[in-house]
C-alpha cells in the first residue's frame, strides 16, 4: 500500500525542467544565432520605433494561467519585443548617459543567471569574482588595496551607499543605533548646482533631508564655485549647522563638467570634511592615456561611486560604490542576525557582501565586467573612453562650422550642448523648435538626443558613450539637425500659432 502511494506521490511531482533537453537545446542555439545577428546588424535597423497599438495591447494581458512551449515564448518576443528596444546599442544612440554594452558581457549574465547564485553571501568562486572586480575598480581609480567597496544596481545606489557612509562617520553620534534625531547640530552636505537628483533623494532617505543639501553656484564652466563653497561652510557653521561632506562631481549630467577634485580635497582636509566623488559619468577616464588628467585628484576622495555601465559597457545593470575608509564602510552596514551566521567553513564561511551595502540577496553582476576586461584588457577600455572625447571634440567642430548651429556650452568631456538657432526668435521659440527636432529624429529612427536646460538656456545634448559611434555617426547628426531645423522654419515657425 505504501509503495502504490509513493508512486503516486512520485508522479504527481513536479520541476520547471524540461522532460526532454533537446528541444531547448535546439531553442537556445537559435537564440544565440539570432542575438549575434541582432547585435552585428543593429546599424540596419531603426534606433527606435514607436510600438503599434496591438503590440502594446499585447503587453497588458493578464497573467497566464497555463504555460506554452518555449519556443512560442520566443516567437512572441522575437516579433513583439526585439523590434522595439530603447535603441542605447545603437551607434547614433547619445540620449542619455549610458554605455552600448557589449556581447561578451551578455553572456557573462547568462552565464551569471545559468549558475543562479546569491551574492548576498557564502563561500563560492561568484563571490570571488565580485571582490576582483571591486579590487579592479579600486586599481583603475588609484585608490589602496586596503579600501573597500561593493557592487550595487548603479549610480544612484553608489551615491547612497558613500553618502551613508559618510553621514554615520562625521555624525559624532553612535548614528545606527540613536538614528538623526540624536544629532547634536543639522549635517550639511554641499554639491553644486548641477548636482545629478540622485543625491537629494539620497538624504531625503538618509532622514537628513533636502535642506540639509546645499547647492553652491557654479562658474561659467559649470563647476562649483571654491570660493562660494568656502563661504557656503562658513556660514553655515555661523549659524550652528555642521558641514559634514562635499559632493563633488567628476562630470556633471547636463555638461559633463568636472569640479576641481584637487582644489575640493585640499579645502575638504583643511576643514575636516568627508569628500565623496559623484563619478558616474567621469570617474573612469582615470583609465585613459589622455582623460585621466581631467580627474586628478580623484584618489583623494573619501568615497566614489562609479558606473561600469557607463565607459566599461557592461550590460546593464552595474555600479559601483567605493569607500577608502574599509572599516567605516563595514561598520555601516553589517548585521549578522541567527539565521546568517558565518561558519568556520563550507558554503557559510567567508566574508559575506551584504555587510558592505544595503541588500541580502545580490545578483551576479560582476561576471559580465569581469568576462569583458578579460577578453579586451583595460587599456582598450581607456583608449575607447579617449575615442569618445575625440568624438565630442570633432562633433564640437562640426557644429561651430554649420550655419544656424550654435554651441549652448563647452565642451567638458563627451557631452556636447548646442542648438538649432537661425537667430532672431526667442527662447521660448527656440525650445519648442528644437524639442520638435529632437522628437523628429526619434521617430524617424534616425539618431537619439536629449534635451535639458542649463542656466535658462535650452539645448540638445548629445552624449557620446557609445563604443560603436563613428565620424561619419556624427555628421549624420549635424545634417539632420540642420535638415530638421530649416524644415521646421518653413513649416510651423514663420506663421504665427
Amino acid at each position: 500500500m505504501d509503495a502504490v502511494a509513493n508512486a503516486v506521490e512520485a508522479a504527481e511531482e513536479e520541476t520547471l525542467d524540461p522532460a526532454d533537453w533537446e528541444p531547448l537545446r535546439v531553442l537556445a542555439r537559435r537564440i544565440v544565432d539570432d542575438a549575434i545577428d541582432y547585435t552585428r546588424d543593429v546599424r540596419k535597423r531603426p534606433l527606435w520605433r514607436d510600438m503599434p497599438p496591438d503590440v502594446r495591447a499585447r503587453f497588458r494581458s493578464p497573467v497566464p494561467q497555463e504555460g506554452r512551449s518555449p519556443a512560442e515564448v520566443y516567437d512572441d518576443l522575437a516579433e513583439n519585443m526585439l523590434p522595439y528596444p530603447m535603441g542605447n546599442i545603437h551607434p547614433r544612440f547619445w540620449m542619455w548617459y549610458m554605455g552600448a554594452s557589449n556581447f561578451t558581457g551578455a553572456l557573462g549574465d547568462f552565464l551569471a543567471a545559468i549558475l543562479g547564485s546569491n551574492l548576498g553571501g557564502g563561500d563560492h568562486a561568484a563571490a570571488e569574482i565580485d571582490k576582483q572586480v571591486v579590487n579592479w575598480l579600486k586599481e583603475m581609480v588609484g585608490y589602496p588595496a586596503a579600501a573597500s567597496g561593493t557592487l550595487v544596481s548603479g549610480g544612484s545606489v553608489a551615491n547612497l551607499i558613500g553618502l551613508t557612509v559618510a553621514r554615520n562617520r562625521m555624525s559624532g553620534i553612535d548614528m545606527r543605533e540613536l538614528g538623526v534625531g540624536a544629532l547634536k547640530a543639522p549635517l550639511r552636505f554641499y554639491g553644486s548646482d548641477q548636482i545629478h537628483s540622485c543625491h537629494q533623494i539620497a538624504l531625503e532617505a538618509m532622514g537628513l533631508g533636502n535642506r540639509s543639501l546645499r547647492r553652491v553656484p557654479t562658474d561659467a564652466a559649470c563647476r562649483i564655485d571654491i570660493g562660494a563653497l568656502r563661504s557656503a561652510m562658513a556660514e553655515d557653521r555661523a549659524s550652528g549647522i555642521q558641514p559634514a561632506c562635499v559632493i563633488a562631481t567628476a562630470g556633471t549630467v547636463n555638461t559633463g563638467a568636472i569640479d576641481d577634485l584637487d582644489a575640493i580635497a585640499d579645502l575638504c582636509a583643511e576643514e575636516g570634511l568627508w569628500l565623496h566623488v559623484d563619478g558616474c559619468i567621469g570617474a573612469l577616464l582615470a583609465i585613459a592615456p589622455e582623460g585621466k588628467a581631467l580627474v586628478r585628484g580623484i584618489d583623494r576622495a573619501h568615497s566614489i561611486a562609479l558606473d561600469p555601465h557607463k565607459w566599461l559597457h557592461a550590460p546593464f545593470e552595474v555600479g559601483c560604490a567605493l569607500v577608502r575608509d574599509a572599516e567605516a564602510h563595514f561598520g555601516s552596514f553589517t548585521l549578522t542576525p541567527e539565521y546568517l551566521e558565518n561558519a568556520p567553513r563550507g558554503i557559510a564561511s567567508g566574508v559575506w557582501l551584504h555587510d558592505f551595502g544595503l541588500q541580502t540577496s545580490r545578483g551576479f553582476r560582476a561576471l559580465k565586467v569581469w568576462m569583458a576586461l578579460e577578453e579586451h584588457g583595460v587599456a582598450k577600455f581607456g583608449r575607447l573612453i579617449d575615442q569618445d572625447l575625440a568624438h565630442a571634440r570633432y562633433l564640437t567642430e562640426r557644429i561651430k562650422a554649420t550655419p544656424d548651429l550654435k554651441m549652448c556650452f563647452p565642451t567638458a568631456i563627451n557631452i556636447v550642448c548646442f542648438r538649432y538657432d537661425p537667430g532672431g526668435l526667442p527662447e521660448a521659440a527656440l525650445k519648442r523648435l528644437n524639442t520638435e527636432i529632437m522628437v523628429r529624429m526619434q521617430e524617424t529612427g534616425i539618431a537619439a538626443v536629449s534635451d535639458t536646460t542649463v542656466n535658462e538656456r535650452h539645448c540638445l545634448r548629445a552624449a557620446i558613450n557609445n563604443h560603436r559611434t563613428t565620424r561619419a555617426d556624427l555628421d549624420v547628426l549635424v545634417d539632420e539637425v540642420s535638415r530638421q531645423g530649416a524644415a521646421l522654419m518653413g513649416e510651423v515657425f514663420h506663421h504665427p500659432r
